[in-house]
């Protein structure tokens, strides 16, 4: 103990040592030149988060069916988290991920789906929010931080296996057909089922997958209907109306807000200030002829494809008929335990008969219904398109 006091006593003495020897010390230097003032945060804050522009977007979120419909809720599957959660939306993106379907390389027998969310993704998929498809937020706090958008690429399509796709002219429509894309039809081995045998060989008894209560394209089938591509195509003469290349989605369903339509509440219900603007429509209104004629035109076509497609149960719809609206929503009367308890067709509690036996056609029409119905514009997103879908498929059988 007594050698360690020793040692840092002359350890100190050492240092008063050498700081006796330094010199006198000189004259102050001159003060430097003041730095730029930064920038208030909280100005550039305000750029953004004022009741014009982030709060006034804020509130009109809260009134789409992103943030209170059912968007999130299967977000943690790793086959929906890409249009149902953020992270997984994101993900694909990122990954650029293929919208392909594969062998199976530990089993040969089998098909992948390549269109899923990585594990990461998974843990914490997250709601549908403004950094979903607003990717540049907060990097620079700049009032342009709203673009780029996360995507305007041209969108494979998973319902085709990536062998079609989605392109708009107008691209950041791109961003909202990522999403608003019908899914695919697959066999039980998950391999893509072969469309075109639908149109070639109408005749022909459909066993290109089995057929169930929620048997179809899912209800994403608005980017495909508004590009007039990836409906079963019988026949011929299919164009596309001018809302194809001349509007985006963002024209009607993000037009300037009037009541809860409009803006960020992504409804074009009831709001024309999109029809009419410069280049467009000038009279467009919901007694317009020209829209009620042709929204008229294809409710009709539409009911008839159904009262087709429902008489082939001979005495039974095929359709089952939703209790809420009294329509068709695409659904199959098919019994199942968990989804569909009072389905007609095979249910062991009522001792129905098997489904009946389709056709290609008739499977095919089933598809392209689904597509319309889902589709939910009533022909107003590409009206040339859906008109012939419709007339076709209804000679078609």
């Amino acid at each position: 103990m007594k050698i360690a006091i020793r040692f840092l006593t002359l350890i100190t003495l050492a240092g008063l040592m050498f700081a006796s020897c330094e010199g006198p010390m000189g004259p102050s230097g001159a003060d430097g030149k003041d730095g730029k003032d930064g920038t208030d945060a909280n100005e550039t804050c305000k750029l953004c988060h004022n009741s014009t522009v982030v709060q006034a977007k804020a509130i009109e979120y809260e009134h789409s069916l992103h943030f209170t419909g059912e968007a999130f809720e299967e977000g943690t599957r790793n086959s929906c988290a890409p249009c149902h959660s953020h992270q997984g939306f994101l993900d694909v993106i990122k990954n650029n991920t293929p919208a392909t379907i594969v062998v199976n390389p530990s089993d040969p027998a089998k098909y992948i789906n390549n269109y899923v969310a990585t594990a990461s993704a998974l843990p914490l998929p997250g709601a549908i929010s403004c950094f979903t498809c607003h990717s540049s937020l907060h990097k620079n706090y700049e009032s342009t931080e709203f673009l780029p958008l996360a995507t305007t690429a041209a969108v494979p399509m998973t319902m085709w296996g990536g062998s079609k796709s989605i392109n708009f002219t107008k691209t950041s429509s791109n961003l909202c057909a990522k999403c608003h894309q019908p899914r695919p039809i697959t066999a039980s081995s998950g391999a893509l089922i072969d469309y075109s045998k639908l149109v070639s060989d109408p005749t022909a008894t459909y066993n290109l997958s089995s057929v169930s209560y929620r048997t179809g394209i899912h209800y994403g089938a608005h980017g495909a209907m508004a590009a007039g591509v990836g409906g079963i195509e019988f026949g011929t003469g299919y164009t596309n109306s001018a809302h194809t290349n001349a509007a985006s989605c963002s024209s009607c369903h993000m037009a300037p807000p009037s009541g809860l339509a409009g803006g960020h509440s992504f409804n074009s219900a009831g709001n024309f200030a999109g029809c009419n603007t410069t280049s467009c429509h000038t009279t467009m209104s919901a007694t317009n002829t020209t829209l009620t004629t042709a929204q008229t035109y294809i409710t009709t076509k539409l009911t008839e494809l159904a009262t087709k497609i429902n008489a082939l149960g001979a005495g039974h719809d095929i359709l089952q008929k939703d209790t809420e609206d009294n329509q068709y929503h695409g659904y199959i009367d098919i019994y199942d335990a968990s989804s569909n308890s009072t389905g007609y067709w095979k249910n062991p509690d009522f001792g129905t008969p098997a489904f009946p036996a389709l056709t290609n056609a008739q499977f095919g029409a089933i598809l392209n219904y689904q597509l319309v119905f889902r589709d939910a514009s009533k022909g107003v997103h590409n009206y040339l398109y859906i008109k012939k879908l419709l007339e076709n498929t209804i000679a078609a059988f």
